[in-house]
């Protein structure tokens, strides 16, 4: 919407309307400066301030009608907003299949805005621009009018006064003239009428003018009223966007490797992160009796395409179900580009002393309190993890992975210390210390983590 400034001058007035007696001495005579004095100089005042009134409100009132984007003067029902707003709606709503929920949802709020300075518009036409065009183009042009037409009376009065002095000097020279004694009666009684309705014009001019300084108050409600109604059009407008603003964010899939798991599985509504569903799904297709899966490095280019696959969400299971070893390298690859570990590093010291238990049924009790204690997300994501690779265990006749193998292999993506250094680094130190934390796991699979199916996929 436009802007516009609407310049204030100040005026200082002294004085005031003051009614003085028209008639004067009883002979009647009668001049100018008797209706003048201090009355017309306030007159001349209030009128100033009725010319600047007039073009602050002329001039806000074009500047107003200017900034409408919809039509002046038409009913709600029937108005039409030419603004942005509309037209990105109707493209957006006209154009589903690009973008598809992004878009609908976007031309729904795009129109609701519309809608929103539609009744904007309509307030601030019906409580400030016709308010002050009436005070611009009636109200204030009736008092002048009225000022106007005093001027007229009171020349009225002056040739009816000049008259009847004439009058009375012929009179005297020849009194014995009855005559003319009858016109001077006659021309004084036109003086008096032409002085009372002076009076009146100027009592009702008076009235007007009091009337319109008196309600100076209510026309700066004028403004008061659109600064109102602005703001309630900017909070409404504000207060729809950031309900409309979660909700887009929530369908933005933003990419999922790198990003902490709690956040994609919050944008996303999942229970299990789409890399680790997608590439167990397809492992257990076509990966548990590969040799060496997680072991045998994959081919490079295929490796980054299929992590950029999955980061957009868009997956060809049939052209990667021939490439176990790049599935099995992707998920690698997502588990070890969490921000943290997938089992945490505030239980790291945690799951190395349970590690280090020597009793077999201690070690398994210690290792299953510390499982208990992982976030929900990182629990269900670690779960299902599990539940898979003690499913590849089961074919180590064929894939060659045992469950320590899988550990030694696996283990150092799925928990680290929180200090600088490499993978590599930390594989060389404490790679023992991790396959005694993940082999008894995988081995122990159904006691750790009771019930439900091993084998899942992600329609599950």
């Amino acid at each position: 919407m436009q802007t516009f400034t609407v310049w204030r001058k100040k005026n200082h007035y002294k004085g005031s309307l003051q009614c003085s007696d028209i008639g004067g001495k009883a002979e009647g005579s009668l001049h100018c400066s008797d209706i003048g004095g201090n009355l017309y100089l306030s007159v001349l005042q209030v009128e100033k301030r009725l010319d600047l009134v007039k073009q602050v409100s002329h001039s806000t009132h074009k500047k107003l009608t200017a900034c409408l984007q919809g039509q002046q003067g038409v009913e709600v029902d029937k108005k039409s907003v030419r603004s942005p707003s509309v037209r990105v709606s109707v493209f957006t709503c006209d154009n589903v299949l690009l973008l598809v929920k992004m878009l609908k949802l976007c031309g729904e709020t795009q129109d609701q805005l519309s809608q929103e300075l539609l009744l904007f518009e309509v307030q601030m036409e019906r409580e400030v621009i016709e308010p002050l065009y009436t005070l611009s183009e009636v109200e204030i042009p009736n008092i002048q009018k009225q000022r106007k037409h005093l001027t007229k009376l009171v020349l009225d009065m002056d040739s009816a006064r000049t008259r009847w002095h004439q009058s009375s000097k012929s009179s005297t020279l020849s009194i014995k003239e009855q005559s003319l004694g009858a016109k001077a009666d006659a021309l004084r009684e036109e003086l008096e009428e032409a002085a009372n309705r002076v009076e009146i014009c100027r009592d009702q001019l008076s009235a007007d003018m009091y009337g319109f300084v008196a309600k100076e108050t209510d026309y700066a409600d004028y403004f008061q009223t659109l600064i109102e109604v602005q703001a309630e059009y900017h909070r409404k407008s504000l207060e729809l966007l950031q309900n409309v603003l979660p909700q887009i964010k929530l369908w933005v899939e933003k990419p999922c490797f790198g990003k902490p798991l709690e956040d994609h599985l919050s944008l996303t509504s999942r229970d299990i992160a789409f890399p680790i569903e997608a590439c167990v799904t397809m492992l257990l297709d076509c990966g548990l009796q590969e040799e060496g899966l997680f072991r045998v490095a994959p081919s490079a280019s295929k490796l980054k395409k299929l992590k950029a696959s999955l980061d957009c969400g868009v997956l060809d299971v049939q052209e990667y179900s021939v490439d176990p070893h790049a599935i099995a390298g992707a998920l690698k690859s997502y588990l070890r580009e969490l921000p943290e570990p997938l089992m945490t590093f505030h239980l790291y010291n945690e799951w190395i002393q349970a590690s280090n238990e020597q009793d077999q049924d201690k070690c398994l009790q210690a290792l299953l309190l510390v499982c208990e204690k992982l976030p929900k997300a990182n629990s269900n994501n670690f779960r299902y993890l599990i539940k898979f690779l003690a499913k590849l265990s089961e074919f180590e006749d064929v894939n060659k992975m045992t469950a320590g193998n899988i550990a030694i292999v696996l283990g150092p993506n799925l928990l680290w210390p929180q200090t600088e250094g490499t993978i590599t680094d930390m594989m060389t130190t404490l790679s023992l210390q991790i396959v005694r934390i993940i082999e008894p796991i995988i081995l122990h699979a159904d006691w750790f983590f009771p019930g439900g199916e091993r084998q899942t996929s992600v329609s599950d």
